[in-house]
């Protein structure tokens, strides 16, 4: 039934109208940003101080443009070179307009005849990935962040190397993974949902430099099976999200190869240097994977939330989820790559494809080169920049775009942890610069990732300036 409601809400040219304001702001927000007009990247409020501004913005008569400009005004502004934390992407335009295309064309993605254009486009993007990756037969799909893609390359190393069939069956063994004390806590909490527990997540210690200690891979699996677990999978970082360091994958690839297990690359951080030409070394090995996820999100430029889940045969791209849903599909028995909803989590899948290959369809390969490049240039300058100034300390030279350091002149080892923390949440409230933090085996450091690459020297030389007055304030100096 139509109502006056209805009729406004779908009124094209209310969306017309609309639609132009907001990419009106969103380009104001851009210049504001990436021109360094707007001061700061964020203005702290409380979370309830936030709930409370809300909760009185629904009590008000407000028109849509004022709500867009509301939301800019109190979001972080990633797109600013000041903003040097958390691993997001600064999103390409042509990425943010594929995703306002796939939002309103809203086509499902479970079935072919459901997302014609996107399942297609998807299947071109996975060929990129896997190409660039070295792969003949490679296979894959497109999912909802790296947990998600992790969880799933994970049960597919359960469907080819468990002796049950777990999926129809139940678990009747003990199954375990190994995985580097160091790598992101989705892996933890993928295992768990796979009902490993606590005794089958097997952390294997990390060296000084803070990449897993291949030479007790043996050690660690022989310890298992002694236990009565099942080891099934090996897991590499590429890189750990703390401290933006590589495990050894060919090291890790030699030693699955040897004990029949299957070797999973987490790559949903650094995965994308396979696209770069000076950095494409450092990921030596992940050819040899059995499966690889790679965000688009992070390291790519894309909107989020897309990841690449990523498989060397494609046999196992198609072999995890098994089960019959006639009203979606025809023939229960026959891959058909077409059909997304055989391989991924999601049954209602979004176009998230269009993202990945309307940048590539305006840039081509280079664009994801150049992108790649000046993060890990950035990070390394910065490196360099850190360990010359007498009064901070670097933690570990940077092999990607993450550089991990705390301020220590003047201050008495004890109280490391303390003034750090302080720094951190002093910046945090300033807002002019963003940037996080991290425990690691030492203390307590503060963290940056370059995910600018419109971030230079000038900014990391100002943000070096900022924490020493800050130093100032918080030790009362």
């Amino acid at each position: 039934m139509s109502t006056p409601s209805l009729q406004q809400a779908y009124n094209s040219e209310l969306f017309e109208k609309d639609g132009k304001d907001l990419l009106g702001l969103l380009k104001d927000a851009l210049d504001a940003s990436m021109e360094e007009q707007r001061e700061k990247v964020t203005v702290w409020v409380s979370p309830e101080e936030e709930y409370q501004f809300w909760k009185s913005f629904d009590s008000q008569q407000s028109t849509t443009k004022e709500f867009f400009e509301t939301v800019l005004e109190r979001s972080i502004h990633i797109h600013h070179p000041k903003f040097i934390g958390h691993q997001i992407a600064p999103t390409v335009p042509v990425s943010g307009l594929a995703t306002l295309l796939s939002a309103q064309l809203n086509n499902g993605m479970a079935v072919y005849e459901m997302g014609q254009a996107s399942t297609a486009i998807e299947r071109l993007v996975i060929e990129k990935f896997t190409q660039a990756i070295g792969w003949g037969d490679g296979d894959g799909f497109l999912t909802s962040g790296g947990t998600l893609a992790n969880l799933t390359g994970l049960l597919a190393a359960r469907k080819a190397k468990a002796s049950s069939d777990v999926w129809n069956e139940g678990h009747d063994t003990n199954l375990a993974i190994l995985v580097s004390a160091e790598a992101h806590y989705c892996v933890d909490r993928a295992a768990r949902i796979m009902g490993l527990g606590e005794r089958g997540i097997i952390q294997v210690p990390v060296d000084d430099n803070y990449k897993m200690r291949t030479d007790l891979l043996q050690e660690y699996y022989n310890q298992a099976i002694s236990d009565k677990l099942e080891v099934i999978a090996v897991i590499g970082s590429a890189p750990s999200t703390s401290t933006g360091i590589h495990d050894d994958l060919e090291g890790i690839s030699a030693f699955a190869k040897a004990n029949k297990i299957w070797f999973h690359v987490d790559g949903a951080h650094g995965g994308a240097a396979i696209f770069s030409k000076k950095y494409r070394p450092m990921l030596k090995g992940i050819e040899q994977a059995d499966s690889v996820i790679i965000d688009g999100h992070k390291m790519m430029g894309t909107a989020a939330i897309t990841t690449a889940v990523l498989y060397k045969n494609s046999a196992d791209s198609y072999a995890t989820f098994s089960q019959k849903a006639q009203y979606l599909w025809e023939q229960n028995e026959d891959p058909e790559w077409f059909n997304m909803a055989k391989r991924t989590f999601e049954c209602t899948k979004s176009m998230m494809s269009l993202r990945f290959f309307a940048i590539w369809n305006a840039y081509g390969n280079q664009f994801f080169d150049d992108f790649v490049t000046s993060l890990y240039d950035a990070a390394r300058a910065f490196s360099t920049l850190i360990k010359e100034a007498s009064d901070f300390e670097l933690f570990l030279e940077a092999e990607s775009n993450i550089v991990c350091f705390r301020y220590v002149e003047g201050i008495e080892p004890d109280a490391y942890n303390t003034v750090n923390k302080k720094i951190r949440q002093t910046l945090l409230e300033d807002g002019v610069f963003y940037i996080v933090a991290t425990q690691l085996r030492t203390g307590y450091y503060l963290r940056t990732t370059f995910m600018n690459p419109f971030t230079t020297a000038k900014h990391t030389k100002l943000l070096l300036e900022k924490i020493r007055d800050v130093v100032k304030i918080v030790t009362n100096k």
